[in-house]
């Protein structure tokens, strides 16, 4: 019998790939993998309603949390992390909450996806609360754990999504506000949801919180503006951007972002302005953080 979970049935294109070259086994993953985008550029339309509640529920104080189990929970938990060196946003902001714990980030945890008490806990212990957008990711569409979390979200009050690979069950769908259903296919070997699942996985939440950090202002044009310059690589872009949108020198780039505790947002518009940092935190703060409502240059022209 067909499994109805499209991620689990078999890939009529890779039924010989045991007997292909090295060679043809990467232009055989190639192909599959090239599929991908068109899947995710179908589901345009949910994912920008994930972008406008996730942009609301920041703007109302409110958190993103992204809720799986294995690759699922992983990539939430990457894309999670890798929120505040990014965008400067405080870790708290969007979190990413995987079954098994931590732990399930190094080693496979895989009865944890089955336990529903196992999610309601998990975001009871986060404070998952009214007002928060809570992102459950199951590949299969049928994972327990994201059912039930999605079902606690919603029971609390707050906004609910699910971002699935497979049409997922009508209990999870009741649960769902918003329903992003990437239809990659069969993977190239029957059910790695790691391979097209995940790289779709991936292109969705990465798209939510780029697209919600625009709209809250952390780019100006698309230079990283709220960057946190926490290793060598970030104060060097942190110098490079200053000296592209002021036109100082990388001395005057590091004087500045010294006299603007490091923030190159607020340092962009004291050297536009030729205010203070106090007085380009108020004025930054009076526009909801968007550069372009402060000051009227827009970012240089991009050159090749």
């Amino acid at each position: 019998m067909l499994d109805p979970r499209i991620t689990e049935r078999r890939n009529p294109r890779t039924a010989a790939i045991d007997l292909a070259s090295p060679a043809e086994i990467v232009a055989l993953i190639n192909a599959e993998d090239a599929t991908v985008p068109a899947a995710v550029a179908a589901q345009a339309d949910a994912i920008a309603q994930a972008v406008s509640v996730a942009e609301q529920t920041f703007r109302a104080g409110g958190r993103l949390f992204y809720a799986g189990a294995g690759t699922s929970g992983r990539l939430g938990v990457l894309d999670a992390s890798e929120c505040p060196p990014t965008y400067g946003v405080d870790p708290e902001m969007v979190q990413g909450i995987i079954a098994g714990g931590m732990a399930a980030l190094l080693r496979a945890q895989e009865g944890a996806e089955d336990r529903p008490d196992g999610a309601r806990d998990d975001l009871i212990a986060a404070g998952v609360r009214e007002g928060d957008f809570v992102v459950g990711i199951a590949a299969s569409g049928t994972t327990p754990y994201v059912r039930a979390a999605l079902q606690h979200a919603r029971s609390v009050g707050a906004h609910t999504a699910i971002v699935a690979c497979s049409p997922p069950p009508a209990a999870t769908l009741a649960a769902a506000d918003i329903a992003i259903v990437v239809i990659v296919g069969p993977e190239v070997v029957t059910g790695s949801t790691r391979m097209k699942a995940g790289t779709a996985t991936k292109l969705v939440l990465n798209t939510i919180t780029t697209g919600a950090m625009i709209r809250l202002g952390k780019t100006y044009g698309n230079l990283m503006v709220d960057l946190q310059s926490t290793n060598v690589k970030l104060t060097d872009r942190s110098e490079r951007i200053l000296r592209e949108v002021c036109g100082v020198t990388r001395e005057e780039a590091r004087a500045l972002l010294d006299a603007a505790g490091q923030r190159v947002k607020t340092a962009i518009v004291m050297q536009k302005l030729g205010v203070d940092c106090a007085e380009a935190e108020r004025r930054l703060a009076e526009q909801g953080g968007v550069i372009r409502r402060v000051i009227p240059d827009a970012p240089p022209p991009v050159t090749v």
